[in-house]
């Protein structure tokens, strides 16, 4: 995406090379805890089966599907390992197949949308092109997700497009999954994967779609500060919600090479030079996002 030249007054060109450093060590720390938690919502009900437990285990796997989406698109962009080659390697067989994301289809589709931002051409508008929805509308959107409608209608074109190149590493990842499980001696735990894929991740992911692109002044303007948004969640929204710094998303449009991991330096960094001032543009909490997101349902009058 182009910058608009406002941006180089609030940056230095010292200041973008150091934001996009990458790391290594920090992009596995990053993986690390994601898959910790993920070995952790299994161990969670394996251990303690009760419902509490199911229910939390399921949604501290939807938010781990999140988060591997979110890693893989960070290596798509070449911005979450130092190395090419682990960017690739990782983005591709391991969060990749986790998240149900082929890294080359994604990476194609994805830049466009960077390319295209703020123009009629970005294949992502129209999943927010109608937002602000009424409060009626956004229930009907929430509630196809977490009934399995949405999760079920995205698998079903997951079969209808499989590919060895795109999704075989998701078969691979599965095979894994349910080995491993099997071999604890708790096959049924393979289900709860299913569950947070179908129930719980398609409302996370129209949260974050909704944050990003949906509640921004003007689609149709190159400024990031008007077509993108960010939000500052609270700390369990960050866990189930908003992994990997995945909300900062004004900042990654603005830079799309700068990792995950250094992107609320590079917030606090605008917010202190005052790049922000005078545009509306991020979101504190989700709820806040939510209230952006809808307006009152029209009344119909009643006839006299």
């Amino acid at each position: 995406m182009k910058q608009a030249p406002e941006i180089y007054d609030y940056l230095s060109r010292e200041d973008i090379a150091a934001f996009s450093e990458k790391s290594d060590a920090r992009a596995f720390l990053t993986l690390s805890v994601q898959l910790a938690l993920f070995a952790a919502a299994f161990a969670l009900a394996i251990l303690w089966p009760n419902p509490f437990t199911i229910v939390l285990a399921i949604l501290l796997l939807g938010g781990r599907i999140q988060a591997f989406g979110v890693m893989t698109h960070d290596c798509a962009h070449g911005a979450f390992f130092k190395s090419p080659w682990l960017n690739q390697f990782v983005g591709k067989w391991i969060v990749g197949a986790a998240g149900h994301v082929p890294l080359e289809a994604y990476r194609r589709y994805h830049l466009d949308h960077h390319r295209y931002a703020g123009t009629p051409d970005d294949p992502d508008k129209w999943m927010v092109k109608n937002y602000p929805v009424t409060r009626s509308s956004l229930k009907r959107k929430f509630i196809r997700d977490l009934t399995g409608q949405t999760g079920f209608r995205d698998l079903v074109r997951e079969f209808k497009t499989f590919t060895w190149e795109g999704n075989g590493p998701t078969l691979v990842f599965h095979l894994v999954l349910t080995g491993t499980l099997t071999a604890l001696g708790a096959p049924w735990a393979y289900l709860l994967f299913w569950a947070a894929r179908l129930l719980v991740y398609p409302a996370i992911h129209r949260l974050r779609q909704i944050s990003e692109h949906g509640v921004v002044p003007d689609r149709d303007v190159l400024d990031a500060r008007l077509n993108t948004g960010t939000t500052i969640p609270r700390w369990w929204e960050r866990l189930f919600i908003a992994p990997c710094n995945v909300n900062y998303h004004l900042e990654h449009h603005i830079f799309a090479a700068v990792p995950p991991y250094r992107l609320p330096a590079l917030h606090r960094t605008l917010v202190e030079r005052g790049y922000y001032k005078h545009h509306d543009c991020i979101a504190h909490g989700f709820g806040d996002v939510i209230r952006r997101a809808t307006r009152p349902d029209e009344v119909t009058p009643i006839a006299a």
